[in-house]
């Protein structure tokens, strides 16, 4: 019976460049390019089996073992802490983690700062470490109009480009965090499937080396 390694790799563009990497290190998987809706792709001849999962759960499926190695952002792995080893920064995905508000918004230190994240786990620290006294307000989604409509002051979120803030009439305050696509890997299928993670680890790195 073959023993897979198996990758969790996050849906979209940055799986599909992460793929390409793991292709050229000599862990190919055909079947992945072909147009149908599967979620899980094995190449028997290497020994390694593929998912699609949402970039938000990779992190999950490797802590759990569900998967040895996965790529995720270094937002996940700041807001949830999994129980998983950091490899390598893979230097794709870059953004920033910042607060952002309203151009003519000036920060009161007397009043209580609302902020409206949904990285609420960074969001405290970064805070918490300049000794700030916030509120934070949880959202999912469009975080930008929350100080549009006046739900906060500011937000903390990942920004790439900025094209959005200014499309909302928003700027970047501060940038305190740089963000990009880590490989990670199961703490236990390190141990045991130890050769061929530092096998890929080393290839991933010579084509980050490049970059």
């Amino acid at each position: 019976m073959t023993k897979f390694l198996n990758v969790a790799l996050p849906k979209g563009r940055l799986g599909e460049k992460v793929y390409a990497m793991f292709e050229r290190a000599g862990f190919e998987c055909p079947s992945i390019k072909e147009n149908n809706r599967k979620l899980v792709f094995e190449n028997t001849e290497k020994a390694v089996r593929y998912f699609w999962v949402k970039p938000s759960d990779v992190a999950i499926y490797v802590e759990r073992g569900a998967a040895d190695v996965g790529v995720c952002g270094k937002d996940i792995l700041l807001e949830y802490q999994p129980d998983v080893y950091e490899l390598l920064d893979l230097k794709t995905g870059v953004c920033s983690m910042a607060v952002a508000g309203k151009k003519d918004f000036v920060d009161d230190r007397n009043k209580t700062l609302k902020v409206a994240t949904k990285f609420t786990n960074i969001a405290k620290n970064y805070y918490s470490k300049l000794g700030r006294d916030i509120d934070i307000i949880h959202l999912n989604g469009s975080i930008e109009l929350a100080p549009i409509l006046g739900l906060s002051d500011v937000i903390v979120d990942i920004v790439e480009t900025g094209t959005t803030l200014k499309e909302n009439n928003l700027e970047v305050k501060e940038k305190f965090v740089p963000i990009s696509a880590r490989l990670i890997a199961n703490k236990s299928s390190f141990k045991f499937k130890n050769q061929v993670i530092e096998k890929i680890t080393k290839s991933l790195r010579e084509q980050t080396d490049v970059l």
